[in-house]
């Protein structure tokens, strides 16, 4: 009997042993960092600790000068941190990273090179179809930082702005009610005197920037009253601020006459597309003369019927002897602060990139990091941008595998 012919030798026939992946190479980042243009946005993604840490991996850092000079951070500070400083914007949107706070205009897009990752926030409700079309033109790989979830499947990004949110209403209604201010406020002050009656706040909505807004009218004395339609976030608040506190559904009655008797009213309510409107113009003008309204939600349309976009310059405006304040971005008012905060959240999420050896595989291997991924080399991702604009979009499980 003949033997039977194989294309194989006999040594390749024999059990091969099992081929282990070899060990992902760090990458060496090349981050840009250009300054912020956006009407009185004076925040930056990386302060100087943060380029430090960064720099002490073997990273590079090209800030554009006086980037960080809104929040306090000078050149300086950026280069013995080991930041490289340029003149030039072009040079520093050529990085291929860029890390920005606001999303770039339409004139920077030109400047940024084919097949750069962009992380920056995405603000969907200001941007335009043209502004996804040119990243899909350049191949852009992007991330909007609003939408990375932790651990916890929470994001991150948006519970430390609205953490600043929520404490800095109270801070400006407080500043807001002294007699000394230009629009010569009720002159009550926010504090536990004794024999005085507390200042009453009333706040709409019991979420993040709620609960940071309950926190610090407490803590100055005054007393607090919070309104939802979520039993949950109503029980979630009275825990984890650890006392007693008056909350309620939102039901007209309740709402109105605690409206009547309030001193400051602050507006924490998002909605899908525009914040639903919750007050009145009619409640509005059954409010006391003198009374404060900060209306939070005024990036989303606002849940005042009464509310007006404002800006840092010229942040309020009287109606019915009520003053309004309705500045879309108030965590730019405490811009160190809020840089301080961003850039907790970006430094750890680009070492990680740097030790995965590249965004590819960070998002790879990172459920919450690819949930913030909107654009993957000029490839559409993200289902509600693609409805919103009307545009096509792939899943991002079937492009990363």
């Amino acid at each position: 009997m003949s033997k039977p012919t194989s294309p194989f030798t006999k040594e390749q026939l024999l059990p091969q042993e099992e081929m282990i992946e070899v060990a992902r190479k760090k990458g060496k980042l090349f981050i840009g960092i250009p300054k912020e243009t956006s009407y009185q946005e004076k925040r930056v993604c990386l302060t100087p600790d943060a380029v430090a840490a960064l720099t002490a991996h073997g990273h590079r850092v090209l800030l554009e000068t006086n980037a960080g000079i809104g929040a306090s951070f000078t050149d300086r500070d950026y280069s013995e941190a080991g930041a490289e400083i340029t003149n030039d914007k072009t040079k520093v949107f050529g990085c291929p990273i860029i890390l920005k706070v606001e999303p770039p205009s339409l004139e920077e897009l030109e400047h940024v090179n084919p097949q750069t990752v962009l992380i920056s926030a995405l603000q969907l409700k200001t941007q335009s179809k043209g502004y996804f079309q040119e990243l899909a033109k350049k191949r852009i790989t992007a991330l909007g930082f609003e939408f990375i979830r932790d651990a916890d499947g929470a994001y991150p990004a948006v519970r430390a702005l609205s953490e600043i949110a929520g404490t800095a209403a109270v801070l400006i209604a407080s500043e807001l009610m002294s007699s000394a201010t230009a629009s010569q406020g009720s002159g009550l002050m926010m504090g536990n005197i004794s024999g005085v009656p507390p200042v009453e706040v009333v706040i709409i909505g019991a979420g993040t920037v709620g609960e940071f807004a309950a926190r610090s009218a407490i803590g100055l004395g005054a007393n607090v009253k919070v309104f939802d339609n979520s039993i949950t976030k109503l029980r979630c608040i009275q825990t984890n601020i650890g006392r007693p506190l008056f909350t309620s559904t939102i039901q007209p009655k309740n709402l109105l006459k605690a409206l009547r008797r309030c001193d400051v009213v602050i507006g924490a309510v998002r909605g899908k597309n525009r914040a639903p409107i919750i007050v009145t113009e009619t409640m509005v003008e059954c409010m006391k003369p003198g009374a404060v309204i900060i209306d939070v939600s005024i990036d989303m349309g606002g849940c005042f019927e009464t509310s007006e976009v404002t800006s840092h310059d010229h942040p309020t405006f009287e109606k019915h002897s009520v003053l309004h304040y309705c500045v879309p971005n108030i965590p730019s008012r405490y811009a160190r602060t809020s840089s301080l905060s961003i850039s907790n959240i970006f430094t750890p999420y680009l070492l990680q990139i740097g030790d995965e050896g590249g965004i590819e595989n960070a998002v790879r291997f990172d459920r919450g990091l690819k949930n913030g991924l909107y654009f993957y080399h000029g490839i559409l991702t993200s289902k509600p941008i693609a409805d919103w604009f009307d545009l096509s979009y792939r899943d991002i499980n079937l492009l990363i595998l």
